[in-house]
């Protein structure tokens, strides 16, 4: 019966591979931020930025901050998909619940304040959609330390570290726009990997809800 209701199988593995190289290219980021950041150790520290020839050019470093943006845009895509073609099975079997519209799919993300609270509003009610009708609720402490992880890295993405290091003058601030990147990077892979649970699990979740639905529930016409 799953499969009458064409559950997105194929899309929950796209968004997962997205967010995984997102999180593998950004933890190789953070390990070259850290080399960086030890190079600019001891008694570099106090020395000038800009002229140091060890770090003055470093393609490698830039070439992979590159990869995680455009990453980080292709897993949201990705992701976005993927939530959307979940909302089809999710108007199957429980409609009334699902609050928004579907264009709210896209400038949920979007619109600021609602950019706030209207993606994990269309989880929630995803997630409530795969419970038992009995038993409806929406949300769940893995639903809450996700969206607080997405939170947290997006703030943080607003962040001018990367401008910082590209004005640094000394070695020191240097370092210090290095320790915030590397924060950044770790909220960001934290971020990525929750979302991937978050993905497996909602679709497992409708998965056994459409094979327990009545026929008549399944027979309905998004």
């Amino acid at each position: 019966m799953g499969g009458a209701v064409g559950l997105p199988r194929g899309q929950a593995r796209f968004a997962s591979v997205a967010l995984a190289a997102f999180a593998l290219v950004t933890t190789a980021a953070g390990v070259a931020a850290w080399h960086k950041y030890q190079l600019l150790a001891g008694p570099m520290a106090s020395g000038p930025y800009v002229d140091n020839p060890r770090v003055e050019v470093d393609t490698y470093f830039r070439n992979l901050m590159g990869w995680q943006t455009g990453l980080l845009i292709a897993a949201l895509f990705q992701f976005s998909i993927w939530l959307a073609n979940l909302r089809d099975v999710a108007d199957v079997l429980w409609r009334e619940g699902q609050r928004r519209r579907r264009a709210w799919l896209v400038f949920g993300w979007v619109i600021p304040v609602a950019q706030l609270v209207v993606p994990k509003m269309f989880i929630n009610d995803l997630w409530a959609a795969s419970r038992p009708q009995s038993q409806r609720r929406r949300g769940h402490p893995l639903l809450t330390a996700w969206w607080l992880a997405v939170l947290v890295a997006g703030t943080n993405a607003y962040s001018d570290a990367p401008k910082a290091l590209k004005d640094a003058v000394t070695a020191y601030e240097a370092r210090h726009a290095l320790r915030r990147i590397m924060f950044s990077d770790a909220l960001d892979v934290c971020a990525a990997i929750l979302s991937i649970v978050v993905v497996w699990q909602l679709l497992r979740r409708l998965e056994r809800a459409t094979l327990t639905a009545p026929a008549e529930v399944l027979s309905q016409k998004v």
